[in-house]
Order: C-alpha cells, then sequence, then structure tokens
C-alpha cells in the first residue's frame, strides 16, 4: 500500500543506497506534489483539487536541529540527510536556502554525515537549484530511460520535458552528481514497457558516457506502487547492467 510521508523530519530509515538516512520532506503532509507521476511511487497518485503548501523554511531548520541533536546525543547519528518526501524537493522556493541551513546544522552538530538530494531533475535548468545542488554530497539525478516516450509512460512528466534538454542540464555539472536509474517492465496504459531490453540499455549508456557522472544508482521495485502492473528486475539482471556502466570507468551500485 502506498503512503505519504507524515511528517517533516522522518526516519530515521535503513537506506538500500545510502545507509541510515534522515529524512526531509519539504513537501505538503497532505498530498503529493511532484512535476512527475511515476507509476512506481511509494506515494501513490498526486491528489487531486488537494491544497499544497510547501512546509516552512523555519520550521525544517527547527525540526531538523531538534532530531539532529537528539541523534547525536543517542549516539546514532545519521549517516545521511536525505531530501526525499512527498514529491520533487527542488520545487520549494526556498529550497538553496534551506540546503544552507542545512549545511550548517550538520557542520555543527554532526559533521561526518552526508547530505544527500533525490531529485527528478526537472528544475536543474535554474540556476538556484543547479548551484544548491553543487553544494551537497549526493546530488542524485533521475534518468530512467534515453527515450521520451518512455519517460512519458514510466514517469509522466506534468509540464514541458525532454531527455535531451535534461541530459544537456545534466552535463552542466561536470561529472558533480549521481544518476539513478529505476529499472522495471509490466503493462503502463495497456503498453509493454520494459527498460532493460537492449535497445533501452544501449541508448542510455551512451547517454551516460556524455553526462560523465561520477557514480550511477540504479534499482528496481522495493516498495508498494500506484499502479500494479509492475515487475521487480531481478537482482541479477541489475548487477549485469551495473558491470557495463563500469566497464566505462563510472562507478555503479545495483539495489535490487
Amino acid at each position: 500500500m502506498t503512503a505519504l510521508f507524515e511528517d517533516v523530519i522522518f526516519g530515521p530509515i535503513h537506506s538500500r543506497r545510502l545507509g541510515l538516512s534522515l529524512g526531509v520532506n519539504l513537501l505538503p503532509l497532505n498530498c503529493k506534489l511532484c512535476s512527475f507521476e511515476c507509476v512506481y511511487c511509494e506515494c501513490g497518485w498526486s491528489t487531486v483539487g488537494a491544497k499544497a503548501r510547501f512546509n516552512k523554511r523555519e520550521d525544517v531548520r527547527e525540526l531538523l536541529a531538534v532530531k539532529l541533536a537528539e541523534m547525536v546525543a543517542d549516539g546514532t547519528p545519521p549517516d545521511v540527510i536525505t531530501f526525499a518526501g512527498n514529491g520533487e524537493p527542488t520545487m520549494h522556493p526556498d529550497f538553496a536556502a534551506i540546503i544552507d541551513d542545512t549545511i550548517a546544522l550538520r557542520d555543527e552538530l554532526c559533521p561526518s554525515a552526508r547530505i544527500s538530494v533525490l531529485s527528478n531533475a526537472t528544475m536543474i535548468d535554474r540556476e538556484s537549484v543547479r548551484a544548491a545542488l553543487l553544494k551537497v554530497d549526493n546530488n542524485i539525478l533521475k534518468l530512467d530511460s534515453a527515450f521520451d516516450e518512455t519517460v512519458r509512460l514510466m514517469n509522466n512528466p506534468q509540464g514541458r520535458y525532454s531527455v535531451a534538454a535534461t541530459v544537456e542540464n545534466m552535463m552542466r555539472f561536470e561529472g558533480e552528481l549521481i544518476v539513478q536509474t529505476m529499472f522495471l517492465r509490466g503493462e503502463i496504459n495497456g503498453v509493454h514497457v520494459d527498460n532493460t531490453c537492449e535497445v533501452e540499455i544501449e541508448a542510455w549508456l551512451e547517454l551516460l558516457k556524455e553526462i560523465a557522472p561520477k557514480e550511477v544508482m540504479i534499482y528496481s521495485l522495493d516498495r508498494d506502487t500506484p499502479l500494479e502492473t509492475l515487475e521487480k528486475v531481478p537482482v541479477e539482471e541489475l548487477r549485469a547492467i551495473a558491470a557495463r556502466v563500469e566497464a566505462m570507468g563510472i562507478k555503479c551500485m545495483a539495489a535490487g
């Protein structure tokens, strides 16, 4: 069953990719607010007609400070502070300032923790967002396919989007980013989708060459999804894909 995150600060949880992760949700607590409507989103579908309010910068800073101090006092500081939650965090109008607040709190309270942002990369054409993402330790940007048609089916962008423009913007990070890709197969709107087929993988690998990220993270379904016709890709297949990425000299983590 899909579910929203009910708190501004949530967890910590043990992330498959990041370790002990303390989550930060900048998005509304009563609904999802995102520039994508991914068929595999653990938060479910967007709520039509819901009143959406971003969480205030001051509230995020105060609540994060309290939770970090508590975890440090308990001897269990997080490995990572992760911006995720009920949608796309970089949509927040104060995103850049919140990143600055978080870096200051991290440096003061638990300097060993890394800061991660999970983003669908739809806002990276904004200079303030790009500059903020370059300040964090793990700038993790989504690229699920090299083909617009597949992206429309898997991610359903809520506005103008093209893979070519996204890749161009990713290249502006000059390697200071992590590309994250969800692999799955199944029926979406009556169409069979499989972004693990050779045509998809070859095109995706070519884009990785252009982007030249410092790392790639690939994964498949692990939680409930709003669409029930999707299939998890076995970890053995993910590892085979990861090996092809690493053969290009790019670190790749596969999480089944």
